[in-house]
């Protein structure tokens, strides 16, 4: 692996959720999910009960995170990651679990049935943008 690729999957590890993308009927499809990265795997859990499993399991996906929303005060980097690769259904560890954490109550008012896939990546790309001042509020007077 690079040391782009690796200061990619570093940084992915930092931010708990990101966005897996893959094909539904032959038509993108963006789901918002949970991960965690062990030995340059990206594993993610997704909620079950809509196909996202099914639809990723031996297709070629992207997985983006970024830290665009959860920068430290001053920090005016953002950047962003993408890691593309054949996704695979699995069944975590007892310690994997433990990584993700908890899961959530409910997705789309129901409850939350994980399934989870995991993605060696076969391509990374890392962005960084420099100099982006954290938004300021406006205030109307």
């Amino acid at each position: 692996m690079s040391p782009d690729a690796d200061r990619a999957l570093e940084l992915l590890g930092r931010q708990p959720y990101g966005r897996l993308s893959l094909s539904m009927r032959a038509l993108p499809f963006v789901v918002p999910t949970r991960h965690i990265v062990v030995d340059g795997v990206v594993m993610v859990r997704l909620p079950g009960g809509f196909g996202y499993a099914g639809a990723g399991d031996g297709s070629v996906i992207a997985y983006e995170a970024d830290n665009f929303g959860g920068r430290e005060e001053g920090q005016e980097d953002v950047w962003s990651v993408q890691c593309i690769g054949v996704a695979r259904a699995f069944t975590p560890s007892p310690a994997q679990l433990e990584l993700f954490g908890p899961a959530p109550r409910a997705a789309d008012n129901a409850p939350f049935i994980p399934e989870y896939l995991c993605l060696e990546p076969q391509f990374t790309r890392f962005h960084r943008l420099e100099g982006v001042p954290a938004r300021q509020a406006v205030h109307a007077c």
